[in-house]
């Protein structure tokens, strides 16, 4: 029986949610199966704040992408946003009995074990930790400590926390919607596996990813992750400033931004003007486009003038010599006109419109190599990642697919997208467990991102 990798990413943000089924083809480029995209009614900032319609949207999506691509989802891998997730730099250290020995996979298991037991703020919780780099008896810049020997096994850790309620709550809305959460990803992470190359992490790049509720920032430097952040606004409040500014509705502020709107001011002449039809017969607005840029241009300036403090933060006052690949943009917001322009002019650094595109098979729809998908094209290619160590379970609705199972699965629930008006009825089916023949080094290797889902996991199984 043929296994072929299927991986699905879910990417629930605050404007869209996006289910993307994908597979790896013979050349090692992603090849996406189908896309289901929904509008987001009930999330803020990235965080669920509406457990129904939160559901009722990612059913919809899910729904969508099982449509185009003719197979059942069972398992995604979720992005892991919003303003509630923050960083810090630790360092730790463990002794360990022979110097003689050679350093393996459960040293670095133990190391990293360590740096859980750090005490958090009430409410929060580590979900996930990396390494940077690694020392050796005083021995520093190791990249790859396995193999070689020591008594003192030394790291630098760049440590995620976020709000334990927040990530419980997309694993609800997971779990109620009749799939399962095989693993969480830091949306900023996935982002950056799609769009930047391994050159540009290594000399040191600054990603910002312009989202609907959040700006979301990584940076890279020795292919190494420095710094992440998360600034609380987005391509929604532009989208409310022109409708306040405007004095029209929230669709057609959103329509005015996308075909017209321009982060650079001066781009616009001052007769240039757009009508907008009123609403139950009223007479027309007329919109001058060079004071909808700038209004535009006020809120994009102030967003990535907080981005920049953190990289500067980062950068010590200079970060174009610490990053010489400068700032990738990506997201929804990227694709506003001239924001490139801006953000070199503010930041003074070199800035480039990040695509997903480089990781496609050739033949992919050109609409998912907009920046708009980076997130969920990271997020498939993390879960292909996933994949390759452990069984994922999802079964074909075409008879001619069905051979893909990686795994026995006794039941598959069915999916079916429920009207607004009803009640939602989830329905709890048994399913024999999946037996594991996973060596101790591959459980070793197993992502602490995985061991979290676990955790929330054993929490809804103790709620119900």
């Amino acid at each position: 029986m043929e296994k072929e990798n299927i991986a699905v990413g879910l990417d629930i943000g605050t404007t869209k949610i996006v289910a993307m089924i994908g597979k790896k083809n013979e050349y090692g480029k992603l090849e996406i199966l189908g896309v289901g995209k929904s509008k987001s009614l009930g999330v803020k900032r990235g965080v669920v704040d509406n457990i129904t319609q939160t559901i009722l949207s990612i059913q919809q999506a899910v729904h969508e992408a099982e449509t185009n691509s003719g197979y059942k989802i069972k398992d995604v891998v979720v992005g892991i946003a919003g303003q509630h997730i923050r960083s810090i730099q630790h360092s730790d250290y463990i002794s360990r009995s022979n110097a003689e020995d050679v350093i393996g996979n459960q040293d670095i298991d133990l190391l990293i074990n360590q740096v859980h037991k750090l005490a958090m703020l009430p409410g929060e919780e580590i979900i996930h930790v990396l390494p940077q780099e690694f020392k050796i008896d005083g021995q520093s810049e190791i990249k790859e400590p396995i193999g070689m020997c020591g008594g003192r096994l030394e790291s630098s850790f760049h440590v995620v926390v976020g709000q334990a309620s927040s990530i419980r709550n997309v694993g609800r809305c997971i779990q109620s919607s009749g799939i399962e959460l095989s693993g969480l990803t830091l949306e900023p992470l996935a982002s950056a596996d799609a769009v930047l190359s391994q050159e540009e992490k290594e000399a040191g790049v600054a990603l910002i990813d312009i989202g609907g509720g959040t700006t979301d920032l990584a940076i890279f430097k020795d292919g190494i992750i420095r710094h992440t952040a998360v600034i609380p606004f987005g391509g929604n409040v532009i989208t409310d400033d022109i409708k306040e500014g405007c004095s029209i509705i929230e669709k057609q502020a959103e329509l005015l931004k996308i075909k017209f709107g321009s982060a650079w001011p001066g781009e616009n002449k001052d007769n240039e003007i757009v009508s907008i039809p009123g609403l139950r017969g009223r007479e027309p607005k007329e919109i001058s486009l060079k004071n909808l840029s700038k209004i535009i241009h006020a809120r994009v300036v102030e967003i990535i003038e907080q981005v920049f403090v953190e990289i500067k933060a980062y950068g010590h006052e200079d970060p174009r010599r610490k990053l010489i690949a400068g700032i990738v943009l990506t997201g929804g917001g990227a694709q506003l006109q001239h924001i490139k322009q801006l953000v070199e002019y503010i930041t003074g650094m070199d800035t480039r419109i990040g695509y997903p595109n480089e990781h496609l098979a050739g033949n992919s729809d050109e609409e998912i190599s907009s920046p708009l998908y980076a997130t969920a094209v990271g997020l498939v290619m993390n879960s292909i990642e996933n994949n390759t160590q452990s069984a994922y379970k999802i079964q074909s609705t075409e008879p001619e697919k069905t051979a893909i199972y990686r795994a026995p699965i006794e039941e598959i629930k069915e999916v079916n997208e429920i009207p607004e008006d009803k009640e939602i009825h989830i329905e709890v089916q048994n399913q024999k467990a999946i037996q594991s023949d996973d060596s101790t080094e591959t459980r070793i290797r197993k992502s602490f991102f995985d061991k979290y889902v676990d955790k929330i996991k054993d929490f809804l199984d103790n709620a119900e």
